[in-house]
């Protein structure tokens, strides 16, 4: 329970009425009530007017909104304001604003322009949440604590180049060791002294983003960024924690948002929460591992809902209306994947600026006849009759899917083979396959230990960190399951390529040795060809992107290439290792090849779908004591028959009890407690 001050499922979101005059904040607790919203995130960009200029502090403002909240039992999610610096810091104090990517020197505007290495930056956010914390520490309205908002961006300043220079220090202890990670024979980039070393953007190695000459100097920048402004947010969190002993603290993170390392962050965190915003088009798939990766960031530990629309965004090419009943719909698959809260960005629509058009729950009519309040309402009513049934339930899974950002970042980074291969791409279609046949999966970092999975999924591991290989070995021989793909052992942390032959370190578990790498071109595939019938797994699949040519060092091959010059060598191996297997897929095969795929091993393994597969159904279930937790949610435009198997228990939301074959209204759902 992340605040035993309001045990149930917490229902409520961002609230700013300090855009607004006395008699609407008035207005919208009368309505907030009639939703039965009973939590508010305030003061998240509030810094400019708590802090006027250097040596003062006015809270009176805030006192009033805090007071006037928790009268009607409205509790506080408490933000620092720090996302954003006042006018009047960056014009006195140029070192707080940072320098873009391009090397162009900022002006005060927008938000997130601060730099993260900034003395000035860092000196007064950490005396704002000291003093907010001094004064509301101990309010009994306050339930958690939310330092700055959305961290991100990066900064490649003077100041920023100064202390990557002081963090190279820490990593390498010596210039020697970072030219040899560095590889910089090539290219005449040897370094003699620390201050020769520039940040990597589009004035030294980098260009379009993600090209860059040297990619271990460039993924050491994101590396240090992303620790850079995860020390501001530990420098907030301290200054907390000296007078709130006992409060829970969090900051909003964003998914698979690419500069941070959120597996960093979210061990730093006390609670994770995250901002969801699927567009309309958004796979069902991809949402539902966005919420898993959360809940991984700390081991399976339930996670805040910290920010969704009512209906409308404002930001995407296309800001369509959630229909009727997907708000709900999507309030259920977050909490279905781990939430304990459902909270909204924004709970009263602001007029101006580049947010006026952002969804809320009060819209710009400014009263409750509105189908999105009704909505809302609806959903409150339901959380308050849950009450903190679900508050801590986990999920039991079998498999684990490893995501990794260091990776990522390298796999942006190279030079090849081919532009169409996308980490996160790769991992959603293996997540998606486990999906569509209704086994549950966690996202899971190459830190987590992999002995309570029977099945562990590594697509595309590029990169293999000291200690991964053998730890895959460990598992494997111990009886688990493990998958990896194309393109995997190649480099090492440096991104410096492991001699001997691809896979490198995975070699020995796999079985098998990768001569050359095929990159096609889009409007070109191949096939690959099954041995034999294995299960579902039969005939000829279509492949594309890469194909690994690899050969067998004991490994069984189970198909081959049906085309090319290569045709005949493996396509996809099972390689027997201990009392376990390791399986090896060398190209990017179709949609009916994962799907055949992950049933043959799943089927293999013993492993049952939580209910049998229905298109558009998703299921996922938590569990809490004795009692077990199934999601049924129908993401379908159409009623739909669900069959329950052998499973039969009590509905949450309506009270009945199901079992058996049930039929689900479009965008319905279903608790079902058994």
């Amino acid at each position: 329970m992340i605040n035993e001050k309001l045990p149930k499922m917490w229902y409520g979101g961002d609230y700013n009425p300090e855009q607004w005059n006395a008699a609407t904040m008035e207005e919208d607790i009368r309505m907030f009530k009639l939703a039965n919203i009973d939590i508010a995130t305030v003061n998240v960009f509030s810094w400019a007017l708590i802090q006027p200029s250097e040596d003062s502090y006015d809270f009176s403002g805030l006192d009033a909104i805090i007071e006037r909240l928790t009268k009607d039992n409205i509790y506080i999610c408490l933000a620092t304001s720090t996302g954003a610096h006042p006018a009047w810091m960056a014009h006195r104090y140029p070192d707080v604003t940072r320098v873009d990517y391009e090397g162009r020197k900022r002006k005060f505007g927008g938000r997130h322009n601060s730099c993260p290495n900034s003395p000035t930056y860092r000196k007064y956010a950490a005396e704002l949440a000291s003093r907010l914390a001094e004064r509301y520490a101990k309010h009994e309205g306050l339930v958690v604590w939310h330092i700055s908002n959305e961290y991100g961006g990066y900064c490649y300043c003077d100041n920023c180049a100064e202390a990557f220079r002081g963090w190279l220090k820490q990593r390498y202890n010596t210039i020697e060791a970072l030219n040899q990670a560095w590889y910089t024979a090539f290219w005449g980039h040897t370094f003699y002294d620390w201050a020769e070393i520039v940040p990597p953007n589009a004035l030294s190695e980098e260009w379009a983003g993600n090209r860059t000459n040297f990619q271990t100097i460039s993924l050491d920048y994101r590396r240090f960024q992303s620790d850079s402004l995860l020390d501001c947010f530990k420098l907030e969190y301290d200054a907390i924690r000296k007078y709130s002993k006992d409060v829970q603290i969090t900051t909003n993170l964003m998914g698979t948002y690419p500069e941070l390392d959120y597996f960093k962050w979210g061990q730093a965190m006390d609670v994770v929460s995250w901002d969801n915003y699927p567009s309309l088009d958004t796979p069902i798939s991809y949402t539902a591992m966005s919420h898993a990766l959360m809940r991984g960031l700390k081991s399976g530990k339930p996670f805040m809902l910290m920010e969704q629309t009512p209906s409308q965004q404002n930001w995407q090419p296309y800001n369509s209306l959630k229909r009727p009943g997907v708000m709900r719909l999507w309030s259920y698959q977050a909490v279905a994947h781990g939430a304990d809260t459902v909270m909204f960005f924004q709970l009263r629509r602001s007029i101006g600026a580049c947010e006026k058009y952002h969804g809320a729950v009060i819209e710009h009519v400014g009263h409750e006849h509105t189908r999105v309040f009704r909505e809302c309402a609806e959903l409150g009513a339901e959380l308050v009759k849950l009450g903190d049934e679900l508050l801590d339930s986990r999920h039991q899974s079998k498999v684990g899917i490893v995501f990794d950002w260091e990776n990522r970042w390298a796999l942006d980074l190279t030079s090849g083979p081919t532009i169409d291969l996308k980490y996160v791409e790769q991992v959603h279609r293996y997540y998606d396959a486990f999906f569509k046949h209704n086994i549950q999966a966690d996202m899971i970092s190459v830190e987590e230990q992999f002995d309570q999975y029977e099945i562990v999924v590594a697509p595309v591991m590029y990169m293999v960190k000291p200690g991964f290989a053998e730890k895959v070995e460990q598992f494997v021989a111990d009886g688990g399951t493990f998958i990896t793909t194309f393109f995997s052992g190649i480099v090492n942390e440096n991104d410096i390529v492991t001699t001997g032959g691809y896979p490198g370190k995975l070699r020995n578990v796999l079985g098998i040795w990768a001569e050359e790498i095929d990159a096609l071109l889009p409007s070109q595939s191949n096939e690959i060809v099954m041995n034999a019938t294995y299960g579902e797994l039969n005939g000829t699949y279509s492949c594309n992107t890469l194909c690994d040519l690899i050969h067998s060092e004991g490994a069984e091959v189970l198909a081959t290439y049906g085309t090319d010059f290569y045709k005949g060598m493996p396509a996809l191996t099972r390689h027997a290792f201990g009392k376990g297997k390791a399986w090896y897929v060398a190209t990017n095969g179709d949609e009916a090849f994962l799907s055949d795929l992950i049933k043959r091993i799943v089927d293999e393994q013993g492993i049952r779908p939580l209910v049998s597969p229905v298109q558009g159904i998703e299921v996922t279930e938590r569990v809490k004591g004795e009692h077990r937790y199934l999601f049924v949610l129908n993401h379908n435009a159409d009623a739909t028959e669900v069959d329950l198997g052998n499973l039969a228990g009590t509905d949450l939301l309506t009270d009945q009890e199901v079992s058996g074959k049930h039929i689900l209204a479009a965008k319905g759902v279903m608790i079902v407690k058994h």
